[in-house]
């Protein structure tokens, strides 16, 4: 069993994270953090747990450490639900103590030499990780996208056969994106914000860097213009959006393309049955009846007509967020970079 630790253990993706855990056939979750008043108490007594499913007994009795390189450098592998104002500089310097970081934080995720994954989509760019230890780092620091962001990219990735030139996007995101507290009940209720903070900026640039191609140590990105307008709304989980691409084909080619998606991954632990789902009825996808398709991992797609258009929706917590850090950890012990 690999020793592992959740970085900001209390907050929602670190729920998240716990939940995910606390079962997983190869990591052996030993270690989490939050802030310096709860250092020294147990998880169970300190954190306001929110998730349907039980606090797990494993977590319940560890007691809480400080978020600090001296207590991370005794596991393996950390997975990173720190808030990116704390993340950057933290998560760097773990990597030199020699620890692997898998993180949900934006910070370092634009750092040409560290990935930015989706495992079914860019396995190749863990090939970074060479690169890191080039420069003498003796862990590592892979991060995955944004919420929104993945789900966008799963659903292009059976589409890499058609050509095409411009992405406009439009999204419907989940208020548990924000966080617990992130959006007041009287701001969201009987109502859609249409602003949420940086997203659209990182709609636009990480899916070039993900779509992109490892090139001699470095990403060159997609050729693509990406367009995103992001909107907040009254949903607990589950972002949707529209997709509009140039693409020209007949929407039967592409509704095959979706059905005979094959990841260039297999046998992962959290990896779905179904990466991308299609469905078929006009009215789905739909986050209250689908966002648990596969434990939460799986990217439903639908709605498919000329122009192209179509809707992709997914679990933003799980498949956007903890879900998608320990799938890439999976997929780092399996190319036996840890």
């Amino acid at each position: 069993m690999i020793s592992v630790g959740v970085l900001g253990a209390t907050g929602a993706v670190g729920q998240r994270f716990v939940e995910l855990l606390a079962d997983h056939p190869w990591f052996d979750l030993t270690l989490l953090t939050a802030s310096d008043r709860s250092a020294g108490k147990k998880y169970g007594s300190v954190v306001d747990w929110r998730l349907e499913s039980a606090l797990p007994e494993k977590a319940r009795d560890i007691l809480i450490s400080p978020t600090t390189v001296d207590t991370i450098r005794k596991v393996d592998l950390v997975f990173s639900a720190l808030p990116s104002e704390i993340a950057g500089d933290l998560e760097l310097s773990c990597a030199q103590a020699g620890v692997g970081v898998c993180s949900n934080a934006s910070a370092n995720r634009m750092r040409p030499e560290v990935p930015l994954v989706v495992p079914e989509v860019n396995p190749d760019h863990l090939g970074l990780i060479d690169v890191q230890r080039d420069k003498g780092v003796n862990g590592f620091v892979v991060t995955n996208p944004n919420c929104s962001t993945i789900m966008m990219t799963m659903s292009l990735a059976p589409l890499r056969k058609f050509s095409y030139s411009s992405i406009q996007v439009a999204t419907m995101q989940a208020i548990s994106g924000a966080g617990f507290n992130g959006v007041a009940a009287m701001a969201i209720y009987d109502n859609v914000i249409p602003y949420i903070g940086q997203e659209e900026e990182k709609m636009e640039l990480e899916t070039l860097k993900i779509m992109g191609s490892l090139e001699g140590g470095e990403v060159k990105n997609a050729l693509v213009d990406v367009s995103a307008s992001c909107h907040r709304v009254p949903v607990i989980d589950g972002h949707t959006m529209a997709l509009w691409l140039n693409i020209k084909e007949d929407p039967e080619r592409v509704r095959e393309a979706f059905r005979a998606f094959n990841p260039p991954i297999s046998g992962l632990p959290t990896q779905p049955t179904s990466s991308v789902y299609l469905h078929d009825a006009d009215n789905r996808p739909q986050p209250r009846l689908d966002r648990m398709r596969g434990r939460g991992m799986t990217v439903s797609v639908g709605r498919i007509r000329k122009g192209l258009r179509y809707v992709a929706m997914g679990h933003n917590t799980i498949r956007g967020a903890a879900g998608a850090s320990i799938l890439n950890a999976e997929l780092i012990v399996s190319r036996k970079y840890l």
